[in-house]
Parts: C-alpha cells; structure tokens; sequence
C-alpha cells in the first residue's frame, strides 16, 4: 500500500487530536505531503510538528469548516504549497447532545448540523472541482455507527451522521465515473480525549461503552486511521459510496 501513496497529498480536517491526528501521520508515514487543518491551532501546530519529527512533511491550515471562505482558503493553500490535492478525509465533527430529542435546543442543532453536516459539504464541495481538474482522487468522510441506526439521547448527532453517508453516496454516484471514490468511515466509541472527558467522572459508563462491543473494548484511534488509508488506496479500487463501520462488531447484533 505505501507505493500507491508515496509522494501525493492529503488533507485532513478534524486534525488536530484523536482520529484526525492518528490518520495524518498515518498518511505521513505513508509517504503522503499532509495538510492538517483544524480550528485548534495548538493542536493541529502539534500534529504537524510530529509529522515533521517523523521525517514527514505536512502544514497546518487554521479553518472553520462552516464557513465557505475558509474552506475556500484551505484548498488553496494546499494547492499553493503541493500543486494538487489527491485524498481527503473530512473528519471536523463535534458531538455536544446531552439529553433526549425534545429536550434539545436549537442552537445545539445549528451547532452539530453546522460542523457536521455544512461542513462535510462545503469542504467536499470545493475539493471534487480540484480533483476533477487533476484526472481523479478520493475522499473518506467521518460518518459515525450512529449514522447506521438510531442513537438515544444523541438524535441531533444521529441525524448529522445519516447526513454525511447520504452525502457520501449521492457524491460517490455522481462522481464514479470521473475517476473520484467517496466513501465514509463509521466508527463505533474510539479511545479520543472526547471519549476520555465524557466518561472519566463515571467508570460505569466506560465499561458499558466497552460492553456494547462484541470485542470487549472501544476502538483505537490507529484502527480508524487504517481504514481511511485503505478506502484512499488502489486496493479499494472498486469501492465507492460505501459506510464502513468500524466497530468491533457493535452493528452485528
């Protein structure tokens, strides 16, 4: 799989921590010129000096992916700096739900809808021109396991991921025959300091998080890394428009 990938470009977004960072120096250590792209400038600063650390090369771009002119920006600069864009993995999400449907608020919808949804499409919006203008590319958006099925009391972060697998397949046919692969990534609870603030004031609840995988654990944020590489490599040549859960099983029962 690294020669499929050795010397092209990526860009994450969502790169700052957890899956985002774990897949950006997976692609680095590919081979792959990675632009990471996050509102946490610290943080994605952070990823980009452990690529640089790792022999890798990469840059961060400050974006706000609800916002057209900074998408706008982002894809610019990558083609500024790299002259071409050939993976994306559009991974910038939030997960803010607390309670059950009709004790949400509006500004929690306008919120998760903005990032999760907006987001995904603005920055998938702006990088199928840059691929169709090159001959071909591919993209892997985050989706989520609660985007293949209900999720109690996170409706709103459901409804946001059913979202981006619609957006995911209607891209993935409208775009198959220019040679550009969309798909999604569905992971299940991954070990992230979201998980880790979520769950460390009550150990009950991370092992029922634990217990509603078959496997026994969550996941790894490493285990979410290799399956973007793989929807991005040769080896998912004939794959588009699919939801991959990641998930240790949990949407098998």
């Amino acid at each position: 799989m690294s020669m499929t990938f050795f010397g092209q470009v990526a860009l994450v977004t969502g790169g700052a921590a957890g899956i985002g960072r774990a897949t950006a120096l997976a692609f680095a250590a590919e081979g792959l010129k990675v632009v990471v792209a996050d509102l946490d400038s610290a943080g994605g600063e952070g990823t980009v000096e452990l690529i640089l650390a790792s022999g890798g090369e990469g840059i961060f771009v400050a974006c706000n992916v609800t916002r057209e002119a900074d998408v706008q920006q982002l894809l610019a600069r990558t083609v500024g700096v790299y002259g071409r864009l050939d993976y994306a993995f559009n991974n910038a999400g939030i997960e803010i739900e607390q309670g059950r449907l009709a004790e949400g608020s509006e500004a929690e919808f306008d919120a998760i809808m903005g990032v999760n949804v907006k987001g995904v499409w603005l920055c998938m919006k702006h990088q199928l021109p840059l691929m169709l203008a090159q001959g071909g590319g591919a993209i892997v958006n985050t989706a989520s396991v609660a985007g293949l099925g209900a999720a109690p009391k996170m409706s709103i972060y459901s409804a946001s991921k059913h979202a981006v697998i619609g957006l995911t397949k209607s891209a993935a046919v409208e775009y198959a025959k220019k040679k550009i692969r969309v798909n999604a990534v569905c992971p299940a609870v991954i070990d992230t300091d979201m998980f880790r603030r979520a769950y460390e004031a009550d150990p009950r609840k991370a092992e029922f998080a634990a217990a509603m995988h078959p496997v026994g654990r969550i996941g790894k944020v490493e285990e979410i890394a290799s399956a973007v590489l793989y929807l991005c490599s040769d080896g998912a040549a004939f794959t588009t428009g699919q939801a991959l859960a990641v998930d240790g099983g949990a949407t098998a029962i």
